[in-house]
């Protein structure tokens, strides 16, 4: 939650669940507890994935409920405070914390460069461009598909309804967001120009020279481009773009939810060509 001008504070509910405090400036976080391997809540390779995922970098407090991590906590010397649940819920301002509050400093994002996109298109998974995807909670939405189907950055760009990462998008993202290098695009259509070098630029919308999915040429990694809610992609960015894409559907319903969208999309093209 933006809640200080210092800091932030996120609710992570996953994470308590695992066991791993995690609010990221980059990747801050409390590694996993080896007592949940003892346990049975995880296996010896879940909890060497974890380990290896969070590394733990600097933050400002932790407040807690009732949770079994205190000891880890204090093992790896991160300040903590057991509170009860409304002051817990007065730190967060929401009563959707889930048992942890931290506070850390706010996640920066990076800026794109061109010169990365070879390096990027020789791992080969998709990239996401998001162009006014305005609601946080679809935002978290995407970031926690785009993780868990190993998608390892999203540009975002300049226009004025794009959603930035905030307290109810890492919400939503369940730890997606802290998974994702994030780079803002000041000049998209150029953008999407130094992608298209590398990378098959696709944009997701319902025109009528859209083509399914299954017939987007798999001969290079795509950049799937999602658009505005309500307006969609500008003429700009679809004019940057190599090819316009659709997922076909019933037609009872006209479209999908953009996060719903973007999930069926990395899904299709991070399966190997």
């Amino acid at each position: 939650m933006l809640r200080m001008s210092h800091g932030v504070v996120l609710c992570a509910l996953t994470l308590l669940v695992i066991g791993v405090v995690m609010v990221n400036s980059a990747g801050l976080s409390v590694p996993p507890d080896p007592a949940l391997v003892q346990s049975g809540a995880l296996t010896e390779a879940q909890f060497a994935k974890l380990e290896a995922a969070y590394r733990p970098i600097s933050f400002e407090q932790v407040f807690l409920g009732r949770t079994s991590i205190l000891a880890a906590l204090s093992r790896a010397h991160r300040p903590w405070r057991e509170v009860d649940e409304e002051e817990l819920a007065r730190v967060a301002g929401s009563a959707m914390h889930g048992g942890i509050v931290a506070v850390a400093r706010p996640r920066p994002v990076g800026r794109f460069d061109p010169a990365s996109v070879a390096a990027w298109a020789a791992r080969g998974r998709p990239v996401l461009v998001l162009d006014g995807v305005s609601n946080p909670h679809n935002l978290g939405a995407i970031a926690r598909s785009a993780a868990f189907l190993g998608v390892e950055r999203v540009i975002l760009s300049a226009h004025p309804a794009q959603a930035m990462p905030s307290d109810a998008a890492y919400r939503v993202a369940e730890g997606g967001l802290d998974l994702l290098e994030l780079l803002r695009a000041d000049d998209l259509p150029a953008a999407l120009a130094a992608l298209g070098r590398h990378f098959r630029v696709v944009a997701t919308a319902l025109s009528r020279d859209a083509r399914p999915l299954a017939d987007v040429p798999r001969d290079r990694p795509v950049a799937i481009v999602l658009g505005n809610e309500e307006r969609g992609l500008g003429r700009a960015t679809l004019e940057a773009c190599a090819m316009v894409a659709r997922i076909p559907g019933s037609g009872l319903v006209q479209s999908l939810n953009v996060a719903a969208t973007a999930a069926i999309a990395i899904h299709h093209f991070a399966q190997p060509r």
